[in-house]
């Protein structure tokens, strides 16, 4: 049989006809794997910066604590202790409910996966039944794939206005479009915040002067939630991954794992030792004289929470090596460049070094025109210099010929600076010799 959404002509098989066959698809799949979701508890991560490393960070308290563990996201799809690369986020409804049935066959109790605005808009995850789920931030990205920034809103927001009264949903009170759905949905809501104090958890006395957080962990107010009793307390907290949105990253972990039994003591050893995600505000070298971070530098949230993590930090002077998004557009290009520009004075910068990258991008990410122009004339206005370079190397080397006594590079940029951290050590090592 075939499931249309119109009748076709010429075949000799019975067709359905149903209003979507997107759900339906979502739906005749969980039938045939038996609803496997709803026998694990699942933990549905949304957000427009951080879904991979919260998910990662998430997965690695619930396996310290004993659990046998599911991970789906960008990076793989894991099923116990077996591992397959990812094709998508957040996979087609089909091969969402196979996975999930094999994580069900193989034993695994708790499953953490990021939920793409792709899937949302799709029903990929139409009948998955979530146990927590959490939306963290928003900001402009995947704008021309949704038509809108309201329609791409809607569809990240749908993860928590469709959670049901059995779920628990966790909202970020720091960001306006997560905060403004507190009453939103059916789910138990529990909110936390780095620097309102107003939600559930709080985070205190937060010091980011090295880069890597340390701060208290704070439960501000009794609450019962999953069939467990929470008291007012804290406890420290210190990561080995770098960024303020490591810091906010960790918090939504952190409450997944507390809602799910796992102790303080091994959410406090996990984040200690969490390796961290490539890319993601990433220490490459840490020498004697200066320092290189690397980072994808995706949007202007992910520019400004990158940048104001900078504020925090100890360091001499500031390199910036930036790559332009290619075949992205003018409009993405230019609200980076301005994110970008309304950095440089408050981090004491008037010149930054830009790259086309051409050499080593694909033809999807070759940087227009139209584009290198937008972000040259945002420079221009802000009175910023810009060296821009079409090769990356060219770009890199520029910023080591200048880094000094305790100073700090950073290599911000999406695909063009992909292969900048191998470029870049290499360099130093030749620098070293």
């Amino acid at each position: 049989a075939a499931i249309v959404e119109t009748f076709q002509d010429g075949f000799d098989i019975p067709q359905i006809r149903v209003p979507n066959s997107r759900i339906a698809l979502a739906r005749l799949g969980a039938a045939f794997y038996g609803h496997p979701s709803e026998n694990m508890t699942m933990i549905g991560i949304t957000a427009t910066n951080g879904k991979t490393t919260t998910s990662y960070m998430t997965n690695a308290m619930l396996e310290n604590h004993g659990y046998r563990t599911g991970l789906i996201g960008t990076v793989v799809i894991k099923i116990d202790d077996t591992s397959i690369p990812a094709q998508l986020t957040t996979p087609e409804s089909l091969d969402l409910q196979h996975y999930l049935w094999q994580m069900e066959n193989r034993g695994v109790s708790h499953v953490t996966m990021e939920v793409s605005s792709a899937a949302l808009e799709t029903h990929r995850v139409e009948t998955v039944d979530y146990d927590i789920v959490t939306f963290n931030n928003l900001s402009r990205e995947h704008i021309d794939s949704h038509g809108s920034f309201e329609r791409y809103f809607e569809a990240k927001s749908s993860l928590i206005r469709n959670a049901s009264d059995k779920s628990v949903a966790v909202l970020n009170l720091d960001d306006e479009y997560s905060a403004s759905l507190v009453g939103e949905t059916k789910a138990q809501v529990l909110t936390f915040g780095v620097r309102s104090r107003e939600g559930h958890f709080y985070c205190k006395d937060l010091d980011l002067s090295t880069g890597r957080g340390k701060y208290k962990f704070e439960i501000r107010q009794a609450f019962e939630a999953r069939n467990a009793e929470f008291e007012p307390g804290e406890f420290e907290v210190e990561l080995s991954v770098p960024g303020l949105h490591s810091v906010y990253n960790s918090m939504v972990a952190i409450i997944n794992a507390l809602l799910c039994g796992v102790s303080p003591a091994t959410i406090q050893r996990t984040l200690r030792t969490f390796p961290g995600v490539e890319r993601r505000f990433q220490f490459i070298y840490e020498g004697e004289d200066f320092s290189i971070i690397d980072d994808h530098f995706a949007n202007p949230g992910n520019i400004n929470v990158t940048l104001e993590t900078l504020k925090f930090m100890d360091y001499e002077k500031l390199h910036l090596v930036y790559a332009i998004r290619g075949e992205r557009g003018p409009t993405v290009n230019r609200e980076n460049a301005e994110a970008i520009a309304d950095w440089m004075a408050r981090l004491e910068l008037d010149e930054i070094i830009a790259t086309k990258s051409v050499s080593h991008v694909t033809s999807k990410d070759r940087v227009t025109d139209e584009e290198a122009q937008v972000f040259l004339e945002t420079m221009e206005k802000a009175n910023i210099r810009v060296r821009l370079y079409d090769e990356l190397p060219d770009a890199i080397a520029e910023a080591l010929s200048r880094v000094g006594q305790g100073d700090l590079i950073l290599l911000g940029g999406c695909q063009g600076m992909d292969p900048a951290a191998e470029i870049a050590l290499g360099m130093v090592r030749e620098r070293v010799v």
